[in-house]
């Protein structure tokens, strides 16, 4: 990165507007938010949290474990369909927009509101900025693909967290100049969060759950599950609750279980196949709570996007119940194996992990916790040439 020009005034520039809506948000705006503070000059920011994030509690949560500062503004959009939620983001955010005047608008990931504030911040003119640029699943059925491919087409600045995102991005038309390869904020939260993060047994106990359940010889597993894919069909969702089952019996499972997954399982009647002696269920947990929990892991299985990437930084086996992936470098370099929703691969990957065969990986390029300040200082350079 090249130097910071000082001779230009932090106040002939704008407020960065930083966009939070869902809860991977949170991880990835945190460091972005210190580092814009901390750079020479100081960035000016404003942060937004749209209110997509449905659990206002969890919120909340997420804010004290990351030492985020309280929103500057809060459009309480709530929980909605796709088109619902996103069209009254854009309802909201248009105004602040208006009042504010940001120098650009920074969105982060693929959730709905980073659709929605991309679209109405280039239609008002305003330089949009997008953190984790050029992740591609390229299966069109995901809501976030859609999200991600749209708002990496309209950006006019876009930091990528693997080189092959580049690649992706070019193939897609956009400019190699508008594409800077920074590394990956979440691993930033990650790395500031662990000597922080809850010990296991004390999230068990927090839940009157015996934490001798994690004194298993071969240790205990994590396991989220909430994609629809997922969880909305019984015919999908039984058998994978079946071979967790299996696998319960050999290694115990921590089940931090998101609240579609556990409306699903009660209207399916599928409860009985998560036998107390064998897992610990749990409701949605907070970070540092799902950091240490992860962290002291023998193995997880998710089909979460960026457990995907933690599980490589820490060194962990992961497992991911999804047909694909849109962090390839978790694996090729990480700890991260596809395994979909196959029964028999999953078996497979468990027996290998259990084995001492696990993938250990690397720790891929630049993610070494100063993926935010290489942002910043970016940022700075960008907006002082005018956003060009």
């Amino acid at each position: 990165m090249s130097e910071s020009r000082p001779d230009l005034p932090a106040a002939s520039i704008g407020p960065v507007m930083c966009v939070v809506g869902a809860r991977p948000n949170f991880m990835k705006s945190a460091p972005i938010l210190r580092a814009l503070a901390g750079h020479q000059p100081p960035l000016p920011a404003l942060l937004v949290h749209t209110g997509q994030h449905y659990d206002a509690s969890m919120s909340d949560r997420l804010f004290a474990d990351l030492n985020l500062p309280q929103p500057d503004l809060n459009l309480e959009v709530g929980s909605a369909s796709h088109a619902v939620q996103t069209a009254e983001v854009m309802k909201r955010f248009e105004p602040a927009l208006d009042a504010h005047q940001p120098s650009c608008v920074l969105v982060v990931g693929d959730v709905n509101s980073t659709l929605a504030c991309t679209l109405v911040a280039v239609k008002k003119g305003v330089p949009v900025v997008h953190v984790e640029a050029g992740l591609r699943s390229y299966d069109r059925k995901m809501p976030e693909e859609i999200n991600r491919v749209l708002t990496d087409q309209v950006a006019d600045r876009l930091y990528t967290t693997e080189r092959s995102a580049a690649a992706n991005l070019q193939r897609e038309g956009v400019a190699a100049e508008r594409i800077v390869f920074t590394g990956n904020v979440m691993i930033d939260s990650l790395l500031a969060s662990r000597e922080h993060a809850r010990p296991a047994a004390a999230t068990l106990q927090a839940h009157d759950i015996d934490p001798a359940l994690l004194a298993h010889p071969r240790g205990y597993g994590v396991v989220t599950l909430h994609r629809p894919s997922n969880v909305d069909d019984a015919a999908t969702l039984r058998p994978l609750l079946e071979v967790l089952a299996e696998v319960a019996a050999q290694l115990p499972l921590v089940f931090a279980m998101h609240p579609r997954t556990r409306n699903n399982i009660e209207r399916f009647g599928l409860g009985a196949l998560l036998n107390p002696e064998h897992f610990a269920v749990l409701p949605p947990q907070g970070y540092l709570e799902m950091v240490g929990l992860m962290n002291g892991a023998t193995l997880v299985l998710t089909d979460s996007g960026g457990l995907q990437e933690e599980t490589t930084a820490l060194g962990v086996p992961c497992l991911t119940l999804r047909e694909n992936t849109e962090r390839p470098i978790t694996v090729e370099q990480g700890t991260n194996t596809m395994v979909g929703r196959d029964v028999q691969a999953i078996r497979s990957g468990v027996a290998e992990i259990l084995a001492g065969r696990g993938k250990r990986g690397r720790v891929p390029e630049l993610w070494d916790g100063r993926a935010a300040e290489r942002i910043a200082a970016d940022l700075w350079q960008w907006l002082a040439a005018g956003a060009k």
